[in-house]
């Protein structure tokens, strides 16, 4: 709702609908006052050469005047551009007039607002990618400056670690361009019906080689389907949420992945863990990029918090939506509603894969 501010001697159509009915009334003023003062003057004997420009002056005065306050949005705006221009995205244009500038000006404030969260978003993009390349290079270089000093020999163990910081760094580059492509829209998808179970099978394969004290279990209802949807990007979303649950699983817990077919089409994704959980004031923002759920732990116990970001791009470019739910007694449901086709097959037989 829109709250009418009083009028002010610096703004005294303030309280005018339409920017057509605040020119008319200046226009109507003008010629009101000019026909006044020019009468006055001939009443009380100016010649009327002298009362026509006298009536003029007076005019031109009244005319300023209230065209003073039609135009200072204006000019807030284009202080507000050139502050803008230098950096500065704080700067906001101060009217609540109903015309069409007062609409100008509400529409130039949201443009400010989104324009400073883009900046906010930027420094914080270039700060944590900062931050996450230090790492593993500052651990490469600690490692390569005790060879080159003969400190530490190049055995097996030290060659694995340095591997495995480069091979972190290869998986945080890779992110950032998947991320990067899904934002851009320049990542399209390749929708064709495929089998949901071996999807869920492979991606879990594959975090078997990193997590050997978790059980995984797999269920899909019904046992056998087919969905329409990109393969390769939902395997992508299913490794994702799986790895964010493995890190947040006790020792020898179990991460069951679930995928239910609907009736009226497309299915439902679901990775649940029996880890701590995630904090009601936290489910919001656990999708957005480098945020962590647990501040406390380092990132080089974890991941770079790009995974469910991700995670919920892809799923949003099939037309989808994911969400946070809580897994009774405790832990975490990342459940992801993907649309599509479905080809329905057998009734569900829970597998428990170690």
């Amino acid at each position: 709702m829109r709250v009418k501010a009083p009028r002010t001697p610096e703004r005294p159509l303030e309280g005018l609908p339409t920017l057509k009915l605040k020119i008319s009334v200046i226009i109507l003023a003008a010629v009101a006052v000019t026909v006044g003062v020019f009468f006055v003057g001939l009443k009380v004997g100016l010649w009327p050469s002298i009362a026509g420009l006298l009536a003029g002056l007076v005019a031109l005065g009244v005319v300023w005047i209230l065209a003073r306050g039609l135009t200072s949005p204006l000019r807030e705006m284009v202080a507000a551009t050139e502050a803008m221009a230098r950096g500065d995205f704080t700067a906001r244009v101060k009217t609540v007039s109903r015309d069409e500038i007062g609409t100008l000006a509400v529409a130039f404030n949201q443009m400010a607002a989104e324009l400073a969260e883009t900046d906010r978003l930027r420094r914080d993009l270039v700060a944590n990618v900062s931050h996450e390349l230090r790492t593993p290079i500052t651990a490469l270089q600690a490692v390569l400056e005790n060879l080159v000093d003969g400190v530490g020999r190049a055995d097996p163990e030290t060659l694995r670690t340095m591997l495995a910081q480069v091979e972190r760094l290869g998986r945080l580059v890779q992110q950032l361009l998947d991320l990067s492509r899904l934002e851009s829209g320049t990542l399209p998808l390749d929708r064709n019906f495929f089998d949901v179970r071996p999807m869920l099978e492979h991606a879990i394969r594959e975090s078997l080689l990193h997590a050997t004290d978790v059980h995984f279990e797999i269920e899909t209802v019904p046992r056998d389907f087919r969905l329409e949807a990109d393969p390769e990007r939902l395997h992508q979303v299913i490794a994702n949420l799986v790895e964010n649950a493995v890190r947040h699983s006790p020792p020898q817990g179990t991460v069951l992945v679930r995928a239910v077919a609907a009736p009226e089409g497309g299915a439902r994704l679901e990775v649940s863990d029996h880890g701590p959980g995630i904090p009601d004031s936290e489910v919001g923002r656990v999708f957005e990029r480098f945020y962590r759920a647990d501040s406390a732990r380092s990132s080089s116990d974890g991941g770079a918090g790009l995974g469910l970001a991700i995670a919920r791009w892809i799923v949003e470019l099939h037309g989808g939506d994911v969400r946070v739910a809580r897994n009774e007694p405790h832990g975490c449901r990342m459940i992801a509603t993907i649309p599509g086709g479905v080809e329905l097959a057998a009734l569900p037989t829970p597998e428990l894969i170690d």
